[in-house]
């Protein structure tokens, strides 16, 4: 198993950046596949972005050009840096995790086995 602790959020002006991290531990963190999730008030979860073992990722077609994904394996951590933030990016965002997969996961599913707690992203206008 794998231990996921999300952080990075806080309040931001729009317009502004900021680069979330997803710290693991417990396993192996290489041999997973780790995607970011969101969920904004009175909305669905949404599928953000995920990258494999081997860097490979993908993007929800909402924040493409914005949002980047990125891993890096010996401090174990992956990150999510979001770029002109804008207040409806306001929502708890999450990372998730799972063992097994070498290319990045269906961003329209959300059956990865271990989960953060997310963290709080908070944008005003």
């Amino acid at each position: 198993e794998v231990h996921l602790v999300e952080s990075g959020g806080g309040l931001v002006q729009a317009g502004g950046s900021l680069r979330l991290s997803c710290g693991a531990s417990g396993d192996t963190f290489e041999d997973y596949v780790v995607g970011w999730f969101r969920q904004a008030p009175g909305k669905e979860r949404e599928g953000v972005s995920s990258v494999s073992s081997d860097g490979s990722s993908n993007y929800a077609d909402s924040v493409k050009g914005r949002f980047t994904i990125s891993r890096d394996n010996a401090k174990n951590t992956v990150y999510l840096k979001i770029n002109s933030l804008k207040p409806e990016d306001t929502a708890v965002c999450s990372c998730a995790a799972t063992f097994g997969t070498y290319v990045p996961v269906d961003l329209r599913e959300h059956e990865l086995d271990y989960w953060g707690e997310g963290t709080q992203v908070t944008v005003s206008s």
